[in-house]
């Protein structure tokens, strides 16, 4: 046991919480954009495998032409097709009134399948993209050195709250998910406020899986968002859909998964139970959070 807290005081056990919190935090905030305005999206998973995938992929292909500036490309390029995916979940659950989470489920199983097949007409393999020689920088110091998505992933919850509760666009992103027939009819286009919420979570999304692809990694692996997006989507949850709850629940989840790992060195425990750890803290804090406080027209197709 004291060896565990010698390793939990580390800096490396630091370096390894922060890199697991980032990706969560992103993926969680994109949800609660779409969750807000009323849209449920249990896609955020197949978001984060489709950035990452699309972040390797077109960093790989740039390389020889951009250079340097290839992987920041990439992540732009894993952010709009994110966009893109989200998206879609937004034109089948709005425009045509489809189940929101059949649609999302439908994106999660095209995430398992697609990028295997897009690999294997690329590079013969079905379960990786060859090594980026240029991945995203590294900024800071010793061990606590982090690629730029980490530090926008802190930068966004400021940001979300900020939008959220101080500018005009916030009030009809959570009138649009409250009451949007009374939002409707104070001139807000419901629609719209949903559309660009749905792809805001899936930029965010993409965002997380270009960070674990050419921002943790230098390629991307098969199952290489290990369920991150379903902890998420927990967090988000767990956070009761708000931007500081939101982090302070990444945070937990963030170290389950860091101790997970440091656990995973050691005999202090099962490795089956420490691989499982962070995913029965997820369902043992979802059964004591419910969804007392979920946005009141989640779900509900708007038929104004």
């Amino acid at each position: 046991m004291n060896e565990l807290f010698a390793q939990l005081l580390t800096t490396a056990f630091l370096a390894t919480f922060i890199r697991s919190v980032a990706p969560l935090l992103l993926t969680a905030l994109g949800g609660l954009f779409s969750e807000r305005s009323g849209v449920v999206n249990i896609a955020l998973d197949g978001l984060i495998i489709f950035g990452a995938l699309a972040g390797a992929v077109s960093t790989k292909v740039l390389e020889p032409s951009l250079g340097a500036a290839a992987p920041w490309v990439g992540w732009l390029v894993g952010m709009l097709v994110g966009g893109l995916i989200a998206w879609i979940h937004a034109v089948v659950s709005i425009k045509y009134r489809a189940d929101q989470v059949i649609s999302g489920t439908a994106i999660n199983l095209l995430a398992t399948g697609v990028p295997p097949v897009i690999l294997t007409a690329l590079y013969g393999s079905s379960t990786e993209s060859p090594k980026v020689e240029r991945a995203l920088p590294l900024w800071g110091v010793g061990e606590l050195r982090f690629s730029p998505p980490v530090f926008f992933a802190f930068l966004v919850v400021a940001l979300t709250w900020y939008v959220l509760y101080r500018t005009p666009y916030g009030l009809r992103l959570r009138a649009t998910g409250e009451q949007p027939g009374a939002a409707a009819s104070m001139g807000v286009n419901v629609r719209r406020m949903r559309y660009s919420a749905v792809v805001l979570s899936g930029i965010l999304g993409g965002t997380a899986g270009v960070f674990l692809s050419i921002g943790n990694l230098d390629s991307y692996v098969r199952n290489i968002s290990a369920g991150m997006g379903f902890i998420a989507l927990a967090a988000l949850i767990f956070g009761q859909w708000k931007p500081l709850g939101v982090l302070g629940a990444t945070v937990l989840f963030g170290f389950l998964q860091a101790l997970s790992i440091t656990l995973g060195g050691t005999n202090l425990l099962p490795p089956t139970l420490v691989t499982a750890l962070p995913y029965l803290i997820t369902i043992i804090a979802l059964i004591f959070t419910g969804r007392a406080n979920a946005p009141k027209a989640i779900g509900k197709p708007y038929e104004g």
